[in-house]
């Protein structure tokens, strides 16, 4: 009986060690379809599923490009939300306290049209 609640007692420290490291938001725009890159790097477009493994207080630069829209740029900081998991996973290995944060479910932006130049 001791071993079953033992057993038990490390899957759920694994479980939440897992699911604590890996942070994932879901980025739109108004309207869709806009592509995203990230650090300079295309992985997308809107809406677009971002997951990753960064440590509490990491910025990630993102960049919402469109035809016929300016260019929007802004970060995605991961300090928005705490995460249960890590942080009780944290009182039983100090490391996890680095994933104790993570990102809201969702982010939208709004991009604004390129006006056209004023007729002389």
């Amino acid at each position: 009986m001791k071993d079953k609640i033992r057993q038990s007692i490390v899957l759920c420290t694994i479980s939440s060690l897992v699911a604590g490291c890996t942070s994932t938001t879901v980025i739109h725009s108004r309207p869709e379809g806009a592509k995203v890159y990230e650090d300079n790097v295309y992985v997308g477009t809107t809406p677009y599923t971002q997951k990753d493994t960064k440590i509490v207080g990491t910025k990630t630069p993102l960049r919402l490009t469109m035809e016929g829209y300016e260019p929007f740029e802004t970060h995605l900081s991961k300090d928005e939300k705490p995460d249960v998991g890590a942080i009780a996973g944290g009182f039983f290995f100090l490391f996890p306290f680095l994933w104790t944060e993570g990102y809201q479910p969702e982010h939208t932006y709004d991009l604004t049209p390129i006006s056209p130049p004023a007729a002389k």
